[in-house]
């Protein structure tokens, strides 16, 4: 068998993503060893098969009858079809024949005639899907939600978005961070001198934003190994839970909470959410924010300022946890479809 390494990479990662793995994560620790041409072909099939899940699962059910498939049988058959529909530059030889080889990599040789059988009967052909959630590979309850806050067709546009590869905005610290990600920090009015609390500081792009401005800042997060890419100039670092009674000494001038959300504002970026979460998650997170943020509000000294933000969409992690603490906020949202770059939401006291 001579499969490409960028479909064998492709492979093993979406296993693990189907394991609980982040698909992000995995292709930039499993990428390191490839050519360029093969890095981009690996990200574009696992980010694809896992954008366009719902429509791959409800092609691959018509063209077996919906049998009952082994996981390595199905993520080969989302990789083929994938590639297939979407992926003009493959050869339709290359999608199929690879996609049978990966499943005798596999260990599942007896599935192989099935997978060449099934991808070599799909096309590029529009299809009439059976509801809105598979035209646009996106749960039912999301778009609801969506359509419940914003309407129907902001909530189309929205899952629209999310079918696309984000686009790359790289800030002035030089990271490559999204352009709503970077409207954050500029509300937080920063001014050299001021003492800054980042309490949820983590990749840690706000933070290094925040110190262009000679701010004293203090970056915080739940583990150790998720602070070691925040900046250390002119910054300290401390591990700590924010949903506990906080142990730092003194208020600052600014606080930012960059609450941990469920993301629904980046799933361009990070397809596999989709997936894995459900409406349930929504309230346990808006508990969690709720006590996150009541924790840095004692922390503001007074006249000083704090913004809470978010890259969610929901309104249970959003408007729904400001409701809970007293104080004339002003707040701004980005939406996909509707603004470039990511999902978010920021409010303003002080």
């Amino acid at each position: 068998m001579a499969i490409s390494p960028a479909r064998t990479t492709a492979f093993d990662i979406l296993r693990r993503v189907h394991e609980g793995g982040f698909a992000s994560d995995l292709l930039l620790a499993k990428s390191k060893n490839l050519d360029s041409r093969d890095a981009g072909l690996a990200s574009e099939i696992v980010f694809g098969s896992l954008r366009f899940q719902l429509q791959l699962d409800y092609l691959i059910g018509l063209l077996t009858k919906d049998a009952r498939l082994d996981i390595e049988v199905r993520i080969a058959l989302r990789m083929g079809a994938y590639q297939r529909r979407h992926l003009e530059r493959i050869p339709p030889h290359a999608a199929v024949a690879e996609s049978v080889d990966l499943v005798k990599r596999a260990k599942k040789r007896s599935a192989a005639g099935l997978v060449n059988a099934v991808l070599r009967q799909v096309d590029r052909k529009p299809l009439v899907w059976p509801d809105r959630a598979t035209e646009l590979s996106c749960p039912e309850w999301l778009l609801e939600s969506w359509e419940r806050q914003f309407g129907a067709k902001v909530a189309g546009k929205i899952a629209r978005a999310f079918l696309s590869a984000p686009e790359t905005f790289v800030a002035s610290t030089g990271r490559v961070q999204d352009v709503g990600s970077q409207s954050i920090v500029p509300l937080l009015d920063l001014a050299p001198g001021q003492t800054f609390l980042d309490l949820c500081a983590a990749p840690g792009n706000k933070t290094a934003q925040a110190l262009e401005y000679g701010v004293n800042a203090v970056a915080c997060d739940l583990r150790l190994n998720r602070l070691k890419n925040v900046p250390a100039g002119n910054c300290s670092r401390v591990v700590l839970d924010a949903t506990m009674p906080l142990p730092l000494a003194g208020k600052f001038d600014r606080v930012l909470v960059d609450a941990p959300c469920s993301g629904t504002g980046t799933l361009g970026r990070n397809p596999e959410a989709k997936w894995r979460l459900r409406s349930s998650d929504l309230m346990d997170l808006h508990d969690r924010q709720v006590k996150i943020l009541r924790n840095a509000l004692a922390q503001v000294k007074p006249g000083g300022r704090i913004v809470y933000s978010t890259c969610s969409l929901e309104r249970e992690e959003n408007e729904d946890v400001i409701a809970t603490v007293s104080g004339s906020w002003k707040t701004m949202r980005r939406t996909p479809g509707v603004d470039a770059g990511d999902g978010f939401f920021a409010a303003v006291l002080g």
